[in-house]
């Protein structure tokens, strides 16, 4: 398929869902080079024209966060020197989202920050996957375009049979500021709901202060944005478990998995953890039996159409769009 005046250039952090989305589209990714001195600069080099053209540029902002923040400013202002006409940065992880706000005195707003950088980079409109935050969209004075990962995990669950009419699943949030994601995969798997309530005393440490709901034998469904050391999910989990739970499995869109994630998971009580490939997994944790990757790329190709084109994105938060597993 062609599609007129538009090109998709991918850098560093996920060339392997870049190169997913361009097939999808039918295209070829633009080619440009990145490269590093010896001294850590990053150096880019657009190797076609983009003289007014409708540029999608695609970049996780995962780890290493600085290094792939930093490509991804100097592509967006070679761009913008390349006399491009319009571009939209694809970031479907984007990092800092968890800075939203001061939680205590003398702390910066890094994701206020980072939309600034953006945007005085010259960047005009913002395709992402699952803020942690949604209020970040309003950070930005640029079209932001929130997609969401609940429509593709369902698709996986329902195909797996843990819907609803079996009458033995509940959908569980991890904490209180989950329960809007929880009740939209509910809505798809025609589940209940249940409700962890936590506390968090410091960064990446959580503790469990009970469980709302029914989840003596359920077979029970955990949705989270992302999951970074996997602490919490993995403490959600084992209380699950002690509730009387029959199988526990857990779902995110972002799969940071970083530090113990990958060995707290394989001890935990968790069945399955699904997630998709908005972040780029190592091999080490692609190959964990327990950890089953999807793909968000025919997600993220249908809503780059519908941008260029200038059709809603409304649908893709409806309907719940088919999976592809990895």
């Amino acid at each position: 398929m062609s599609y007129a005046n538009l090109k998709l250039f991918a850098l560093s952090s996920n060339k392997e869902l870049a190169n997913k989305v361009a097939r999808n589209m039918g295209l070829d990714l633009g080619k440009c080079s990145v490269k590093t001195f010896s001294d850590g600069e990053i150096q880019i080099n657009i190797e076609e024209s983009v003289r007014g053209s409708h540029v999608f540029l695609l970049q996780s902002t995962s780890s290493p966060v600085n290094e792939n923040l930093m490509e991804l400013l100097i592509m967006v202002d070679a761009l913008k020197r390349a006399s491009v006409g319009f571009i939209n940065v694809v970031i479907p992880y984007y990092g800092y989202a968890r800075q939203d706000r001061k939680a205590r005195p003398r702390e910066p707003i890094t994701s206020k920050l980072v939309a600034n950088m953006l945007q005085i980079a010259g960047v005009n409109r913002l395709l992402t996957v699952d803020l942690h935050a949604a209020q970040i969209q309003g950070f930005f004075d640029i079209p932001v375009d929130h997609l969401m990962g609940a429509p593709l995990i369902a698709d996986y669950f329902e195909r797996k049979g843990l819907t609803g009419e079996n009458g033995d699943v509940v959908v569980v949030s991890p904490d209180h500021g989950g329960v809007t994601r929880a009740r939209k995969l509910a809505d798809f798997l025609k589940t209940p709901i249940a409700i962890i309530d936590k506390r968090r005393p410091r960064a990446n440490v959580a503790e469990i202060m009970n469980i709302i709901g029914d989840v003596k034998g359920k077979k029970c469904v955990l949705i989270d944005d992302m999951i970074d050391t996997a602490g919490t999910i993995t403490l959600a989990s084992n209380a699950l478990k002690e509730l009387g739970a029959t199988e526990i499995y857990a779902s995110c869109t972002h799969g940071v998995l970083s530090g113990p994630a990958l060995e707290r998971i394989e001890n935990s009580a968790i069945t399955e953890l699904i997630v998709t490939d908005t972040i780029e997994l190592p091999e080490a944790i692609r190959n964990s039996e327990k950890i089953t990757e999807i793909s968000i790329s025919a997600l993220i190709a249908d809503a780059i159409v519908r941008i260029h084109e200038n059709r809603p994105l409304s649908p893709l938060f409806k309907m719940r769009v088919k999976s592809e597993d990895i």
